[in-house]
C-alpha cells in the first residue's frame, strides 16, 4: 500500500450539515504528502473525515488521496480533483493514471488528485463474508420463489455487512461523498473546486453543486448520472441504451465489410447464442466449470459498445458461435465467485443513492416486460439488473431528486449520443435540472465517455477546466459516418476497469485488503 500520513479535518464539518450548504474552513491544513509506494511518480496522503457528518466531531475514518503535481509550476492554476465513476472506483488510481487520461496541457496546469471515496478501495471499504458473498442467488429473478430466496439472502447480507463494516456501512451516499470531497477542498487550500468526475462519478459532482453552489470553479461532468428517476423509469432509459447501442453494432456490420460478421444474420445469431445459454448449453471460452447465462452473454452486447470495440465483440460473439476465441480474451462478465474471506460490495453505494427495493415478485415481473419492450434484443441491460436485488431491504439516504443549483459559475456536462451505460437522456435530463447555468455538450457518436474521444469533445473540457470557457449552448462535435468506427476503436476490452454500477474492480496494482467482490466494468 502506499506510504499514507494523515491530516485530521474531524472538525471540519461543524457547519457543512447546515442546509445552506455552507461548511467550515477548519480543513485548510496542509496534507503531508510522501511519495506512493505503489506509483513514486505520485504523492499519497490521507485525510481524516467524520464517519457521519451530522456528528462532525465523533469518530473518523481515513479516506486514500493521491495527486500528480503539475508538471509546470508556474503555469500551475491549482488542484483538479478527478472520480472515475463506478460506484466502486478508484480516484487514487485515477491520479495515477492521470498521464494516460487527461492532455498534456491538464496536466501543466493542475494537480491532479483522486481520492478512493468512503466505503471504497483503500477507503475503509465495504465488506461482507465472502462465502456469504458466493451463496448470491441469480440476479435474474424469475419466480416468486426466486423473489423470497433473494429477500430472505439480502436480509443475512446486509446484516453481515453491516457487522464487518462497522458504522460507515450506513453512511456511503453521495452526499457523505460530497462533502468528503469540500473536506479535501479546504485541506488542499482551495477558496473553490475544479473537478472532473466521469459517470458515477457525476453524482458526486452534482450532489457538491447542491450542497456547495458557492464553492465551484470549475465542474466538468462527462456522461451522466440523472438522479431523478425512479425505479421503472431507471430501468427502462438502461433498457433502451443498451438496445441502441447494439442497433448501432448491426448497423456498423451490415454496412463495413470489415466486421467478420458481415453479410450474416447478427440478430439470428445473437439470439441462437441466448437461446442456447437458456437451455445450459453455452460455455464461455476457458471457463469449463459453468455454463454462461443469458445475462453475461448480454453483457457482450453492452461492454461491446462501451468503448465501442465493435471488432472484438464480433470475434466474442464467433468464438461463442464456435469460432477461436480472440487473442486479447476478455474475462466472463458478471459478478463471480470471491476467493479468501471478505468481499468488498460497493453497490451498497447505489443503494444509499437510489431507491430501487422492489415490492414483490408480480413488481419485478412488470418491470423485466417494460425493458423487454423496449430492448427486444438485449431484453434489458445487466448492469443494473444484477444490482438491484442487492438493493432490496436496504436503506436509501440520498433518495432521487430532482437537481438544485443555486451557484453563479458554469457547469459542463458532456455525454454521447449513443452511450450504453448512462444514455443521453441522463446528461440532457441533469443539464436542464441544473438550470441555466449548465451546458449540455454532445458528441454525436458511440461509447460511454467523451472526454478524450475527439479533439472537439477534449478542447472544449479544457477550455473549461483552464479558462472556464463553456461552449455555446447546443454545441455538438461532429463524427464520421458509423462505418468510419473500425478505425477510431479503443483497443482494450471495456470490462478492464469500471462501470458506475459495478463491484469493486481488481486494481492494477497489488494492495492489501480483501478480495475484490467480481468483475469489473467500465467506467470510461
Amino acid at each position: 500500500m502506499a506510504a499514507l500520513l494523515t491530516v485530521s479535518t474531524a472538525g471540519v464539518a461543524a457547519d457543512t450539515v447546515a442546509g445552506d450548504g455552507t461548511s467550515a474552513e477548519a480543513g485548510k491544513g496542509s496534507i503531508a504528502w510522501a511519495p506512493c509506494e505503489e506509483e513514486p511518480a505520485a504523492e499519497c496522503a490521507t485525510l481524516a473525515v467524520p464517519i457521519d457528518w451530522s456528528a462532525p466531531y465523533g469518530p473518523t475514518i481515513d479516506l486514500a488521496i493521491a495527486r500528480r503535481k503539475a508538471t509546470d509550476p508556474a503555469a500551475r492554476i491549482g488542484s483538479l480533483v478527478v472520480n472515475p465513476g463506478g460506484p466502486g472506483g478508484s480516484g487514487v488510481e485515477a491520479a495515477y493514471g492521470a498521464p494516460g487520461f487527461f492532455t498534456e496541457e491538464i496536466q501543466r496546469r493542475f494537480d491532479i488528485v483522486g481520492f478512493d471515496p468512503r466505503g471504497v478501495a483503500r477507503s475503509h471499504p465495504v465488506v461482507c463474508s465472502a462465502p456469504l458473498y458466493n451463496q448470491m442467488p441469480s440476479p435474474v429473478i424469475a419466480s416468486q420463489a426466486d423473489f423470497d430466496a433473494w429477500n430472505a439472502y439480502t436480509r443475512k447480507l446486509h446484516k453481515d455487512c453491516r457487522a464487518r463494516t462497522g458504522p460507515l456501512y450506513d453512511h456511503v451516499d453521495s452526499v457523505n461523498v460530497a462533502r468528503d470531497m469540500d473536506a479535501l477542498r479546504a485541506a488542499l487550500g482551495e477558496e473553490k473546486l475544479t473537478y472532473y468526475g466521469l459517470s458515477y462519478g457525476t453524482l458526486i459532482g452534482q450532489m457538491y453543486a447542491e450542497l456547495f453552489p458557492h464553492r465551484i470553479r470549475a465542474l466538468a461532468l462527462d456522461s451522466n448520472m440523472d438522479h431523478s428517476l425512479g425505479l421503472k423509469a431507471f430501468l427502462d432509459t438502461e433498457a433502451a441504451a443498451a438496445e441502441d447501442g447494439f442497433d448501432q453494432y448491426v448497423a456498423w456490420c451490415e454496412a463495413d465489410t470489415s466486421c467478420g460478421l458481415h453479410g450474416r444474420d447478427v440478430r439470428a445469431l445473437w439470439e441462437e447464442l441466448l437461446a442456447k445459454a437458456r437451455r445450459g448449453e453455452l460455455y464461455y471460452p476457458g471457463v469449463k466449470d459453468r455454463p454462461m447465462t443469458e445475462l453475461q452473454v448480454i453483457y457482450q452486447g453492452v461492454l461491446g459498445n462501451e468503448g465501442p470495440n465493435w471488432h472484438l465483440l464480433t470475434e466474442m460473439l464467433m468464438a461463442l458461435a464456435g469460432g477461436p476465441p480472440p487473442s486479447d480474451l476478455p474475462p466472463l462478465p458478471g459478478r463471480q465467485p470471491v476467493p479468501g474471506e471478505l468481499a468488498q460490495l460497493p453497490t451498497v453505494v447505489l443503494c444509499q443513492d437510489y431507491n430501487l427495493r422492489v415490492r414483490d415478485f408480480r413488481e419485478y415481473a412488470a418491470l423485466m416486460r417494460s425493458s423487454a419492450r423496449l430492448a427486444p434484443d438485449m431484453r434489458y441491460n445487466p448492469m443494473p439488473i444484477e444490482d438491484v436485488p442487492i438493493c432490496l431491504n436496504h436503506h436509501t439516504n440520498n433518495p432521487q431528486h430532482p437537481l438544485r443549483y443555486k451557484g453563479s459559475a458554469p457547469l459542463l456536462l458532456g455525454s454521447s449520443l449513443h452511450d450504453p451505460a448512462t444514455p443521453y437522456g441522463w446528461s440532457a435530463n441533469a443539464a436542464h435540472q441544473l438550470g441555466l447555468k449548465a451546458v449540455l455538450l454532445t458528441y454525436e457518436g458511440w461509447g460511454h465517455r467523451i472526454y478524450g474521444k475527439d479533439e472537439c469533445s477534449t478542447r472544449h473540457f479544457d477550455e473549461y477546466l483552464i479558462s472556464l470557457a463553456v461552449p455555446a449552448p447546443g454545441t455538438r462535435c461532429s463524427v464520421p459516418a458509423v462505418q468510419a468506427m473500425a478505425k477510431r476503436q479503443a483497443p482494450a476490452w471495456p470490462s478492464s476497469s469500471l462501470h458506475w454500477a459495478g463491484p469493486v474492480a481488481t486494481p492494477s496494482r497489488p494492495q492489501p485488503g480483501p478480495a475484490s467482490a467480481g468483475l469489473s466494468r467500465t467506467s470510461g
